[in-house]
């Protein structure tokens, strides 16, 4: 049994760890209760079990993904800075898991803090026996503007700890975490897919809106640094680094009310926010998991930006 402190961010305790057992590892939150019914989430293309770090996996699209490889039955190491979605996932996980293999970990991290990154990284490599398969770099600030209505030109300090906070999560925290964890890449097997980083970035790298400078900024410089990290990862070591842009994506909030209530697709968007996307509809969580299922197999791809919009970026527009 492996057991961790969710909130300290450490390993506290360790015995003959069996990570191919069918046994959840969950960190122990006092006075939880969990139940047992199963999730509706489907079987994709990757057959063998992985060892998969999620960054920013408790909320939003990165709790998706989590619910999804944990679904599947891989072995995922889930890490997030904010304590009330940790312990709502940690409440949730054994139906999430749908009573098949799949394993977890939950952390808490400070992906602004270099100390907390690199604590995460021995955390991972005591989890999966030194061998990581996938690393998603989902973790990203918000909101995307500007708090309390700022612009940039405002000229009091606070708009520049904004800025350096969003960097460090949304582009610092990504580089160093990916930097640490090429070793247990590097071992992350002999078959496909291996060595492989799925950086989640949005279409706001490439169009914006006002006040938005801080998030596009490290939107578009994940972007830049995936394609450099193809290049140096791929000769040096046959990793291989992709990235996602994500458009709109519909997910089902994180209200915990409304999240467990599972409303339908249609019963919150109008039809206008369908009919603007040349697709027909919005993103969905599960044209996320394709996508993310596709790089983590396609062994032959490196330093590519998939586009998940919904046809939106190809339109001409005009005011």
């Amino acid at each position: 049994m492996i057991q961790f402190n969710v909130f300290n961010n450490e390993i506290t305790h360790i015995d003959n760890f069996p990570i191919t057992s069918r046994s959840i590892f969950i960190s122990t939150l006092p006075g939880l209760e969990v139940s047992h019914d199963s999730v509706w989430w489907p079987n994709m293309a990757i057959t063998r079990e992985l060892n998969i770090l999620i960054t920013g996996g408790a909320r939003g699209i990165g709790r998706e993904l989590f619910r999804h490889f944990l679904r599947s039955g891989h072995r995922i190491l889930v890490i997030d800075s904010n304590e009330e979605k940790l312990a709502y996932i940690s409440e949730k996980l054994p139906r999430w898991s749908g009573g098949g293999n799949g394993r977890a970990v939950i952390i808490k991290w400070d992906p602004r803090n270099r100390d907390s990154i690199k604590n995460i990284v021995k955390s991972a490599q005591a989890i999966f026996d030194g061998r990581l398969d996938v690393l998603i770099n989902n973790a990203m600030t918000m909101p995307r503007f500007w708090s309390n209505g700022k612009a940039i030109d405002d000229l009091s300090e606070a708009i520049m700890e904004e800025w350096d906070t969003k960097i460090a999560i949304g582009l610092t925290a990504p580089f160093l975490i990916s930097r640490l964890c090429v070793p247990l890449l590097k071992a992350g097997g002999t078959e496909p897919p291996q060595g492989c980083i799925v950086n989640i970035s949005s279409t706001r790298a490439c169009k914006s809106g006002p006040n938005h400078e801080a998030h596009s900024a490290a939107r578009a410089g994940l972007l830049g640094l995936t394609q450099s990290m193809s290049v140096s990862l791929g000769h040096a070591h046959k990793i291989r680094v992709n990235a996602i842009l994500l458009g709109w994506i519909h997910v089902v909030t994180d209200n915990r009310s409304v999240y467990e209530s599972r409303v339908e697709l249609n019963d919150e968007l109008k039809g206008k926010d369908m009919k603007w996307h040349p697709t027909g509809r919005v993103g969905m969580v599960q044209d996320v998991f394709k996508a993310v299922e596709y790089l983590m197999g396609a062994e032959f791809v490196t330093g590519q930006e998939i586009v998940l919009d919904g046809g939106v970026e190809s339109k001409m527009i005009y005011p």
